[in-house]
């Protein structure tokens, strides 16, 4: 407000304070939806990528499981281990390489969803200027 106060009456004062801070929390509230907008989304990337990373080890430890652990079990048969031994052996190297970039993926989509990213900061600062003005006028 930019306008003297002086010469107004103190009951126009206050109205014009209310009608003042009643504008400043819808805008606040507007700030917050739009925030919260924003949130959801980067929290929907992180699920999209989370159940990526699931989708794609689950399929991964599927195909790779019998595609290489065929190849290395064949390998390690060609290098005169027991059948069996090899196939164990083989299974158990598949599963770890698998495991591994699951959890990568796993882990992104966890951080994208960690608490840090949903903090409304500024929602909450403005909140606070807001709230500082609010006390300097009354």
């Amino acid at each position: 407000m930019s306008q003297t106060n002086e010469g107004r009456p103190l009951a126009e004062l206050l109205g014009g304070l209310a009608s003042d801070i009643s504008t400043l929390f819808r805008k606040e509230i507007q700030l917050a939806k739009a925030e919260a907008s924003e949130k959801l989304s980067a929290t929907m990337a992180g699920v999209v990528s989370l159940v990526i990373g699931a989708i794609l080890a689950l399929g991964a430890l599927g195909v790779l499981l019998s595609a290489i652990v065929m190849l290395l079990g064949a390998f390690f048969i060609n290098q005169g281990m027991d059948p069996t031994l090899a196939n164990a052996i083989a299974a158990g190297i598949v599963t770890v390489v698998v495991g591994i970039i699951g959890f990568i993926f796993i882990n992104r989509g966890m951080h994208a969803l960690s608490a840090s990213n949903l903090n409304m900061n500024r929602t909450a600062a403005s909140l606070g200027r807001d709230a500082d003005i609010v006390k300097e006028r009354l």
